[in-house]
């Protein structure tokens, strides 16, 4: 099982929840983050971390999100990993 990273990410990109992985198993794409979902540990310290209520257990993802499962494991092979907290795209 994995985490998630769904559509209130795009446009907003808050980098709490990087900060707290253990595992570093957070990917940087231009408009949101994603999981890889073979890295992830299911911890789940990175969802309490989240502003915008982005991050669901794959289980509990949204139905209206279910794509987003798919597009965090494809695009977490092309964008490169990120370990360290930056500025977010909003200002929510």
């Amino acid at each position: 099982m994995t985490h998630v990273v769904a559509q209130p990410c795009f446009g907003c990109k808050y980098t709490d929840c990087v900060v707290v992985c253990p595992v570093e198993c957070f990917y940087e794409g231009e408009q949101m983050l994603y999981i890889h979902p073979e890295e992830c540990i299911d911890c789940e310290a990175c969802v309490p971390e989240c502003p915008v209520e982005a991050i669901f257990h794959e289980d509990n993802l949204p139905e209206e999100w279910a794509a987003f499962t798919a597009l965090n494991a494809e695009l977490a092979l092309e964008t490169p990993v990120i370990t360290e907290k930056k500025e977010p795209l909003c200002d929510d």
